[in-house]
C-alpha cells in the first residue's frame, strides 16, 4: 500500500477514535464523577463502550469492510481493544505513581489524554495489520 492512503485511513481512524474519545470520556466523567464508580471501572465501562461504537464507524468508513464474518471481525477488532484498554489503564497507573500529585483530578485526566495517545497507535497498527488485513488486500 502507498503512504497516502494509509495517511488517509489513519486520520480518518483518528476522527473516528476522536467521536470515541467524546463517547468514552462522557460515560468515564458520568460514573467516576457524578456516579462515584472506582475510576479503573469507569474507564472500563467508557472504553469498551466507545470500542463498540468505534468498530462500527471504523469497519464502515475507514476501512470500509464487507467481511461478512462481522462477528469474527468484531472479536479482533475488541481483542485488540483490551490489549489497549490494558495499555490505557497501564499508562493511568504508571503515571499515577510517577507524577507529583499537585492536582489529583487534573493529573488523572492529562495522563487519560497521553494513555489515549498511546493507545490510539496501538490500536490502528494492529487493526491495519490484523483485524482489517483481508479488506486491505483488496484496496
Amino acid at each position: 500500500m502507498q503512504l497516502r492512503p494509509l495517511i488517509i485511513k489513519f486520520l480518518k481512524f483518528g476522527i473516528v477514535g476522536a467521536s470515541g474519545m467524546v463517547v468514552h470520556f462522557g460515560v468515564l466523567y458520568l460514573l467516576r464523577d457524578v456516579v462515584h464508580i472506582n475510576q479503573f471501572v469507569a474507564n472500563t465501562i467508557g472504553f469498551i463502550v466507545a470500542a463498540t461504537t468505534n468498530y462500527i464507524l471504523n469497519r464502515v468508513w475507514t476501512f470500509n469492510s464487507h467481511d461478512k464474518q462481522v462477528g469474527i471481525e468484531y472479536l479482533k477488532f475488541f481483542v485488540i481493544s483490551l490489549i489497549g484498554l490494558g495499555i490505557n489503564n497501564g499508562t493511568l497507573w504508571l503515571g499515577g505513581r510517577l507524577l507529583p500529585t499537585w492536582n489529583e483530578d487534573w493529573r488523572f485526566y492529562i495522563l487519560w489524554v497521553f494513555a489515549v495517545g498511546v493507545t490510539m497507535l496501538w490500536n490502528f497498527f494492529a487493526n491495519y495489520l490484523y483485524t482489517f488485513r483481508k479488506t486491505e488486500k483488496c484496496n
